[in-house]
């Protein structure tokens, strides 16, 4: 497992959010290929979704992941960073927190749960990924998620 993350940056006021989510990764003939999703805003990104009631962040991730793509059969190898946002909705600021889980899906294919708002699963590769994510907090994730799968090898 990877070093704790640094300690969310705190906005007075701010309503807080926590949600986690699986970086999911695959090996194909070409080499590893790791899982985005689009979501209804037409923005790619990872699985990642609230935590509910007692949840835990794993186990939010992995629900979450089944929700969002119907891959069910996925091995968490890895915690990685846990990354923070501010933004606002309805006039508030929202201070999201999402806990990120390095997962391995040997098999299934990746659907899209339209009733979850996902519009679209692609496997790329990491370089492509790291073109089409869209913040700069989801690539370094992505490079983290990277470079613990090539320190398996």
């Amino acid at each position: 497992m990877s070093a704790p993350s640094p300690a969310p940056r705190r906005r007075a006021g701010a309503r807080e959010e926590i949600s986690a989510g699986g970086v999911v990764y695959r090996h194909s003939a070409e080499g590893p290929v790791v899982l985005l999703i689009r979501d209804g805003y037409r923005n790619w990104g990872f699985p990642k979704g609230h935590l509910e009631g007692d949840e835990g962040a794993e186990s939010a991730a992995r629900r979450e992941v089944a929700e969002e793509t119907g891959l069910r059969e996925v091995v968490v190898e890895a915690t990685l960073e846990t990354i923070d946002w501010h933004f606002r909705a309805r006039d508030a600021v929202v201070h999201k927190i999402c806990h990120f889980f390095l997962m391995r899906a040997d098999r299934g294919d990746a659907i899209p749960q339209i009733d979850e708002g996902i519009t679209d699963c692609r496997w790329v590769s990491f370089d492509e990924a790291r073109q089409l994510l869209g913040y700069a907090n989801s690539r370094a994730v992505l490079d983290q998620a990277r470079r613990a799968i090539a320190d398996q090898a």
